[in-house]
């Protein structure tokens, strides 16, 4: 273990991202990116050949086996600079590479899996509805089965780099809706499918995916695409709220984890550079409390994100903990980012420094993956809080 507690090989892990970061992901690189909403697929495909996104994957389909805690400091460090490149990490290692390997069928394992590993193959979640949002067991999408294929029709909402992706992983009805959790089913649907319609939504921030509205028109697709083969029609909830969702809390720290980190480091040396009343504004004792108060409150959020992870990897019960990661390291990276953003003072608001960036990919993270109220409710339940 080195000073931080990390074992040597996340230690040895955290390096090659960050020389990778510096020589790959430019800050004028990134910058460029954001402005432009543009996806830059070329490093996604570089973090693949460097095996990064077989994290998640077992070695008998060419990943270097299931390392969660890996996972979580790769999501981080990326994020660090680079919402557009993190954010597709995510949607391979985890969306793909996570549940392939925790509910796809043994022919789905091996036909999509090394390609997880190889060429990073993304999924993008479809699950969330124009009128569905944490209540997943509502969806109107439709599977109908005709022969040999599923005849998909309804719409899909928020469904961040649809456009990128080799898959929509998407929640669908399969039976009568009145059996709400009997009747739902995961498929693969390719984005660029006849009958799909994708329509972007103009965010505040996490650009370079993309977020997009997506209808499907009488979609086909094999039934060999329900997750899991024939045997998980019908078995969408079960598959939903698995293991996998432990994991995608602390996903969702992880983001936030490396935006404020790449907040508090700007800040700290701007903090330094900046020179008013003949002295660099790091030595006014409000600017020191606001940067201290920032580094402790990020070793709190680090610690949380990576026992959560951790326990994961320990194969531990980790419902609650990844909840309150979620909570707590959102939340708190929100007001590191915005304090942040107030060292910097007018600079902070201006689009040529990351520190805009940084406030405008922050703003979402208590949203995204499960809202703050939401995780206080989970956290409530799983206490076994009386109602």
């Amino acid at each position: 273990m080195n000073a931080a507690g990390e074992a040597e090989h996340i230690t040895m892990l955290r390096e090659t991202l960050r020389r990778f970061i510096d020589k790959e992901m430019p800050r004028d690189s990134v910058s460029r990116w954001d402005k432009e909403n543009h996806f830059p697929r070329e490093v996604h495909l570089k973090l693949a050949e460097l095996g990064l996104t077989g994290l998640t994957v077992p070695e008998q389909y060419g990943g270097s086996g299931r390392d969660i805690t890996a996972t979580i400091v790769t999501i981080e460090e990326l994020c660090s600079r680079s919402m557009a490149v993190g954010c597709a990490y995510i949607q391979s290692s985890c969306y793909a590479g996570l549940n392939l390997v925790e509910v796809a069928s043994d022919a789905q394992r091996r036909e999509l899996l090394p390609r997880v590993a190889s060429e990073g193959l993304m999924f993008a979640y479809g699950f969330t509805e124009p009128d569905v949002g944490a209540d997943l067991a509502s969806v109107r999408t439709t599977a109908r089965r005709d022969g040999d294929e599923l005849v998909i029709r309804g719409s899909k909402r928020f469904c961040s780099g649809a456009a990128i992706s080799d898959f929509i992983y998407a929640l669908v009805r399969t039976g009568p809706a009145e059996e709400r959790y009997r009747n739902l089913s995961l498929v693969l649907i390719p984005p660029h499918a006849p009958g799909v319609t994708l329509e972007a939504q103009d965010t505040l921030g996490l650009k370079g995916g993309g977020t997009f509205d997506v209808t499907f028109d009488d979609v086909r697709v094999p039934v060999a695409n329900v997750v899991g083969g024939e045997d998980g029609i019908g078995q969408g909830w079960a598959k939903l709220v698995g293991p996998g969702l432990d994991v995608e809390k602390i996903e969702v720290a992880a983001m936030a984890l490396g935006i404020a980190r790449g907040a508090i480091a700007d800040a700290w040396t701007y903090a330094q550079e900046r020179v008013q009343f003949g002295k660099p504004i790091c030595t006014i004792q409000s600017i020191r409390h606001m940067l201290a108060d920032a580094r402790t409150r990020f070793e709190a959020c680090r610690l949380m994100t990576y026992n959560a992870a951790a326990l994961i990897d320990a194969h531990q019960p980790a419902a609650v903990e990844t909840a309150m990661a979620k909570l707590f390291v959102c939340d708190t990276a929100r007001d590191i980012v915005l304090s942040c953003q107030q060292i910097l003072g007018a600079y902070g608001y201006v689009r040529d420094f990351d520190m805009e960036r940084y406030v405008r990919d922050i703003l979402v993270m208590p949203i995204l993956g499960g809202s703050s109220a939401i995780q206080r409710n989970n956290i409530a339940n799983l206490l076994k809080l009386p109602r």
